[in-house]
Parts: C-alpha cells; structure tokens; sequence
C-alpha cells in the first residue's frame, strides 16, 4: 500500500483498470484542450496589452492638444464661461452614444464599445452658431479634438475591460491546466500502475496454484501406476497365468462395479 495517497482507492480489477485508462485519456484530452485555450487567450492578451498601451499614449497626446485647443478658445473669446453657458443650452439631447458587442474569443465572451453619433452629432449640429462672434474656428477645432479624445477614451475602457476579464480567466485556465498536469494525470497513472501490479500478482497467484494442483494430479497418477506395477509384479511373482491374472482383474472390476 506504499504510495496510496498518490492514488485512487479502487479495487484492482479489470472494469476497474479500464475506468482509469478512460479517464487518463479523456484528462489528456483535457489538458491538450485548455492548453490550447490558454495559448490562444496568451496570444490575445498580449495583444490588448499592446494596444493598451499605444492607446494610452494615444489617450496622452490627444488631451494635450484638447488642453492647448480649449486654451486658445479661451484666448480667443475672452472667456470660457459665457462659451460653456452658450453650449450647455445648445445641448439637447446626447451626441455620443456607446453600442455593446461580444466578441468570442475560445469560449470567452469579451466585451467590447463602439462610439456612434446621432444626427444632431454631424457637423453643424447643436454648436452650428457656437462662437458666432468670434472664437468659431478654434471653437470647432476644440469640439473635434474632444470628440477625439472621447473617442480615444471608450476603446481605452473598452481594452481595459478585456484586459481585466481576460486576466481572471487566463489565472483559472492555468490554474485547470497546473491541476491537470500535476495531480490528476499522475495520480491516474500510479492508480493504473498499482492496478497493474496487483492483477499480475494475481496471474502469477494462479499460476501457482495451478502448477501445484498440475503437480498434485501427476503424482497421484505416477502412484497410480507404480501401485499397479507392483500388483502385476506381484502376480507375476506367484506365478498367475495371463488368463488367471485377466479373471483376477475381471472378478475386481466386477466387484468394483457391484459395490
């Protein structure tokens, strides 16, 4: 029993060595499967983490120039206040608007957004007499560069979320794949080891026994035969004929059968 807590506890039978060589099988399988998903779902998030990145420099160089944009309108009309009051009732109704997908990528669904503008969004728009005055040429170049930058903004969070989704599931796949590798598939294989041993030091038990009741069986028929030598040998040595010796066996099996 040395080495039972690397193994199953079964009873080592045959139905039972065919249950462990099927679920040694279908834990390959398994591991070839996850491994492939986890190698898949590496690749992938790599791939965000690229992204991530170009998009936060991306995300720092558009807010700097949103920043210097929002400064020369405030050069430009005097003020920011008037120009944010004036915007905030041209306003009527959300411009930008965010549309939800999922993208499958080996069973995992990742969330990803997409920016879309209403009508009112165009060019013109709610901000067509913006800056009317003066200021309307850096007042629309701010309003691009925002639009940018909110743009920039949502494929920003939309990386980020992935990021995080695919974090968590590539720690559990890989913890599945450790778990498979380490601790199933070995334990099976002692499991199917030890079933092996013990059925083969059954053969080898009945070998034995049958050798013993084989050797049993050919000395009792050697003694068979040397007792009826010695019979023979006998009546020969008291000078029975053949014919008296064949009446003599006869009358035996006659009383053989009688009795």
């Amino acid at each position: 029993m040395s080495g039972a807590g690397n193994r199953e506890q079964v009873f080592a039978t045959r139905q039972s060595l065919g249950v462990m060589k099927s679920k040694l099988k279908g834990a390959e399988i398994g591991h070839s499967l996850l491994k492939r998903k986890s190698e898949a779902l590496t690749k992938r998030f790599r791939e965000i983490t690229r992204r991530i990145d170009e998009a936060k420099r991306k995300m720092g160089r558009v807010l700097q120039i949103a920043a210097f944009s929002l400064a020369e309108v405030a050069y430009a009309t005097g003020s920011t206040g008037n120009l944010s009051y004036e915007i905030a009732q041209s306003v009527s109704q959300a411009r930008f608007r965010l549309r939800t997908r999922q993208e499958n990528v080996s069973g995992v669904l990742l969330p990803a957004f997409e920016v879309f503008m209403t009508e009112g969004g165009q060019a013109g728009g709610d901000f067509a007499l913006t800056g009317l005055g003066r200021g309307g040429q850096q007042v629309q170049r701010a309003r691009e560069v925002y639009s940018k930058a909110v743009e920039t903004l949502v494929e920003l969070a939309s990386l980020q979320t992935a990021f995080v989704i695919l974090d968590d599931v590539i720690k559990v796949v890989n913890r599945r794949v450790n778990a498979i590798e380490h601790v199933v598939i070995p334990r099976t294989e002692n499991t199917i080891k030890y079933i092996n041993s013990e059925l083969d030091e059954l053969d080898r038990e009945e070998f034995y026994r049958l050798k013993k009741v084989q050797g049993k069986k050919q000395r009792e028929a050697a003694g068979a035969e040397a007792e009826a030598k010695e019979r023979r040998l006998a009546l020969e040595e008291k000078g029975v004929t053949h014919e008296e010796k064949s009446d003599l066996l006869g009358d035996e099996e006659d009383e053989d059968v009688i009795f």
